[in-house]
């Protein structure tokens, strides 16, 4: 008797039954759409500002042992320390090696240049472009075209084991060079590649292998920074404390999270007499981008289901109000109110699933099409948030039934049934 009622409830009021599994699949998929976002915004975000270049600068250890005496900030004598071109390939070894997308060094020298330079100095900038190297048994392939991808290069890249460079856009418009020029550094002849537009440090410079910024400087082996360009987890209060004085599984748990603060701890554990740290305004807008994205994302998941709901009240109210010479009669008849609330509860539920499972599959278009179109990549629902979301959809589509139910169980049949309700 109970199903042919539930069945009977959806055969007579098909239209209005549709209506509210229209609004449950709307609400639905756009809450789905927002959840998939929020959760893999992160990742696909982090993708992204790894475009506009490093999160992680690495110096000698001997640059960090300032002194401060009466507010006046004392270095040590000299050009400070150099890390070791060798010992560079560990950086691909740490715990986090993988989440490590490139890294560059760099070592600036002086010399002149001829004949463009007429003999006047300028600015020399060595590093890699694209430098294969092995880490252990495993080849890999780092440099600045890999960890400065916003560097815009006209021309070609140099390659490493030859003797070419980049002119950078403000040398090249001072000196007049072109692609396929060639200049001389301390006897030495260069073919210029390409022109490079980037930061006004590498704009003012010409950019060689870092083999021929050793020799020129002559210091064979030797790197004053690394640029490490890494995926990284949004900073939040853990990140910010000190490992030292945590206690051994805080410690643990700060180590093994992808933090920017915790693979530069793991970058000086590995690399002798190196002090890594954050490139901290890269690393505060990152978090403050992300957790925006995300806030903004649960938001218009919470209005859509917000909106889902309402509409499934109006529903069910019409419906109560539609049905309450059945429902009187029901009473009559000795139906108990609960047996008169499982019978709405079960047409919620009945809607709740079919809305649920076709908002699951709008949501993951929706979802889809806003990975290809934003981050040109596909953004998927993951498995485990299918019963979450198919719980929110019973839970709105219940909450907006239960001032219809509670309207139904207060009927008085003699009432409704005279016909004076």
């Amino acid at each position: 008797m109970f199903p042919r009622l539930l069945l009977h409830s959806f055969v007579r009021q098909r239209r209005r039954k549709l209506l509210a599994c229209i609004a449950i699949t709307l609400g639905v998929g756009v809450a789905t759409a927002m959840l998939a976002v929020a959760t893999d915004v992160g990742d696909k975000m982090n993708h992204e500002l790894r475009s506009f270049g490093a999160n992680i600068l690495v110096t000698p250890q001997d640059d960090s042992l300032d002194l401060n005496l009466g507010g006046t900030e004392l270095k040590p004598p000299g050009d400070g320390g150099y890390l070791r071109e060798g010992d560079l390939a560990k950086l691909k070894t740490i715990f986090w090696a993988h989440n490590i997308v490139g890294f560059a060094p760099m070592l600036e020298a002086r010399a002149a240049l001829e004949p463009a330079g007429a003999g006047q100095e300028f600015q020399i900038v060595g590093t890699w472009f694209s430098k294969r190297l092995m880490a252990g048994k495993q080849a890999d392939t780092e440099g600045a075209e890999k960890t400065f991808p916003w560097w815009k290069v006209s021309g070609q890249w140099p390659r490493d084991d030859r003797d070419e460079a980049l002119a950078g856009a403000r040398l090249a418009a001072q000196l007049h060079l072109q692609p396929g020029d060639r200049v001389r550094i301390a006897q030495r002849g260069l073919a210029i590649t390409g022109i490079v537009s980037a930061d006004p440090r590498i704009e003012n410079a010409l950019v060689v292998p870092l083999a021929v910024a050793q020799w020129i400087a002559g210091k064979p082996e030797a790197v004053r920074q690394v640029y490490v360009s890494a995926l990284t987890k949004p900073e939040d209060d853990l990140a910010r404390r000190d490992p030292r004085g945590m206690s051994p599984e805080l410690h643990d748990r700060w180590y093994c999270s992808p933090y920017a603060n915790s693979i530069a701890y793991q970058i000086e554990e590995a690399i002798p007499n190196a002090h890594a740290e954050q490139i901290r305004q890269v690393a505060q807008n990152e978090g403050r981008v992300l957790s925006r994205i995300s806030g903004l994302m649960l938001l218009l998941a919470a209005a859509a289901l917000l909106a889902a709901s309402l509409a499934v009240s109006a529903a069910m109210a019409t419906s109560v109000l539609e049905r309450r010479a059945e429902i009187g009669l029901m009473k009559a008849i000795g139906a108990s109110r609960s047996m008169i609330a499982a019978l709405f509860v079960s047409e919620a539920t009945v809607l709740a699933l079919f809305g649920g499972v076709m908002g699951l599959a709008l949501g993951a278009l929706i979802a889809r099409l806003i990975g290809v179109t934003v981050f040109s990549s596909r953004i998927a629902v993951q498995p485990i948030t299918m019963p979450i979301i198919l719980g929110l959809a019973l839970g709105v589509t219940l909450a907006g039934s239960a001032a219809s139910i509670r309207r139904a169980l207060g009927l008085d049949p003699a009432i409704v049934l005279r016909g004076d309700a």
